[in-house]
């Protein structure tokens, strides 16, 4: 029996490490006092999120703006 456990938590253990953390992030840009929009990422890695915001961010910049993730 304890065995069988010690082999259930295991694998347990190995399952959750194949799995990786997906949230919502929003990407919050604004241009001066007026322009303003939030790009919506779903089930992203933060990673992934912050990449895309910072794509998002050097377009901004052109007209004066900057992006941050939220």
């Amino acid at each position: 029996m304890k065995k069988l456990s010690l082999l259930s938590v295991a694998a347990l253990f190995i399952a959750t490490s194949f799995t990786s953390c997906k949230k919502d992030y929003t990407c919050a840009c604004s241009g001066g006092t007026t322009n303003t929009f939030n790009y919506e990422y779903k089930k992203m890695k933060k990673s992934d999120a912050e990449d895309a915001c910072s794509s998002a961010s050097s377009i901004w910049s052109i007209g004066g703006g900057s992006c941050s993730l939220k």
